[in-house]
């Protein structure tokens, strides 16, 4: 993971479809969270996410757990990425965004996915 460029020390981290490859393998306990809008979601989401639409964030903070591991994700990772910001300022220490967003996961891990 790497960090995000900001000017303070609460922001956010990337991690690659990679990553996030290896930990799914692994077994890892982590909430994905997918901050795309419902007509997106429909249409293709990853398996046992949890769906949250970005702008729903700030009124929906008490359905996540600051404790455990999140890995945010939006379409190319733009909008997954101020929420990961968010969350960070808003004390939850493990989150991340997924570089590159459900796209890069379906043009780099999923080859089969639909893509729009």
């Amino acid at each position: 993971m790497k960090k995000s460029p900001g000017f303070d020390n609460k922001m956010a981290q990337e991690i690659s479809v990679q990553e996030l490859k290896a930990k799914l393998a692994a077994g890892d306990a982590l909430v994905l969270l997918d901050v795309r809008e419902p007509d997106e979601v429909a249409f293709v989401a990853l398996a046992g996410s949890t769906h949250i639409p970005m702008g729903e964030i700030p009124g929906r903070l008490h359905e996540l757990d600051p404790d455990k591991e999140i890995v945010v994700y939006c379409h190319h990772g733009v909008r997954s990425l101020h929420v990961a910001n968010f969350l960070a300022q808003h004390d939850f220490e493990k989150v991340a965004s997924l570089a590159g967003g459900i796209d890069a996961w379906a043009a780099e891990i999923e080859s089969s996915m639909a893509r729009y």
